[in-house]
């Protein structure tokens, strides 16, 4: 599901553990590198037990946990995409905004426009542009519909960059979409 290393000198220990009958903790003088944080479990959780079939459910986590969350979705939408062909040229995409108020919200709803529930298109700019290019999902020219896209101008607009410098962050996205020969209609 998502690439973890598992370095093992020796186990130290185990016990019954707190999460349910069946399961083990385990003690290792080395672990998962790297771990995942107490906080990110409820994600993770999800997603091995139940991974995503409908849309948004990335919205309801805090905002780091959406984070771990686009995380996850890239790690897996890599490895995936790459064994799948591409829908042809000319298709139709519905991007959901209502949620849409900080970067990784704005990728997990991309890619699960073009590649349904826990879909991967894309983490930043770059490896937008890099989608567009092809082997993830969707063959250029395409259209997208951008529903509510209001909400994501209000909140990610004005933007400063790592240098201090102001820039509009949807306008960049729009460009690189543009750019890949995608046609987006703001609604």
């Amino acid at each position: 599901m998502h690439e973890r290393h598992i370095s093992v000198a020796l186990i130290t220990g185990w016990q019954p553990s707190a999460l349910g009958d069946g399961l083990l903790d385990i003690d290792l003088s080395y672990g998962l590198w790297p771990q995942v944080p107490t906080w990110g479990r409820p994600v993770w959780t999800r997603w091995i037990t139940d991974p995503p079939t409908t849309r948004n459910l990335w919205a309801a986590y805090p905002a780091r946990e959406r984070g771990l969350w686009l995380d996850i979705v890239r790690q897996r939408g890599c490895r995936h995409l790459a064994r799948t062909p591409d829908r042809p040229p000319g298709g139709v995409y519905d991007l959901d905004g209502r949620h849409i108020t900080d970067v990784p919200d704005l990728y997990c709803a991309l890619g699960e426009a073009i590649n349904g529930p826990g879909g991967y298109f894309g983490g930043d700019l770059n490896a937008l542009a890099d989608c567009l290019s092809g082997n993830f999902g969707a063959t250029t020219p395409f259209t997208l519909n951008w529903h509510h896209s209001s909400v994501a101008h209000h909140h990610l607009s004005h933007r400063l960059s790592p240098e201090g410098e102001p820039y509009n962050f949807i306008e960049e996205v729009l460009s690189v979409l543009r750019e890949g020969r995608v046609e987006v209609v703001l609604k």
